[in-house]
């Protein structure tokens, strides 16, 4: 079955505004573990800079069968619904294959 990306960044004007952003992050925590506990293989994660800074952004992997079914999940994500974040989804292909 095929992988997913999810790419994001914070929108610069939610990086100062700690007590939202940190809400929505919880909010897609919360999200992500309904996800797990439905049976979807899905992580979800941070980005940090060489000094372990966070705000780069973040990944979020989800394995199903389509790019519809991928979006369709995808569009629920807090971070989304909430204009947290400028995203993109993309189907990860292994070079292997």
């Amino acid at each position: 079955m095929p992988f997913f990306v999810k790419t994001e960044v914070i929108k610069k004007e939610y990086l100062i505004n700690n007590d939202l952003k940190r809400k929505i992050i919880t909010e897609h925590i919360n999200w992500i573990k309904k996800l797990k506990k439905e049976g979807l293989n899905i992580k979800s994660g941070f980005l940090i800079d060489e000094l372990k800074r966070p705000g780069d952004g973040g990944l979020l992997f989800l394995e199903i069968n389509n790019y519809e079914n991928a979006l369709e999940i995808i569009k629920n994500d807090p971070m989304i619904t909430n204009d947290l974040v400028v995203w993109k989804l993309n189907e990860w292909v292994d070079s292997d294959q």
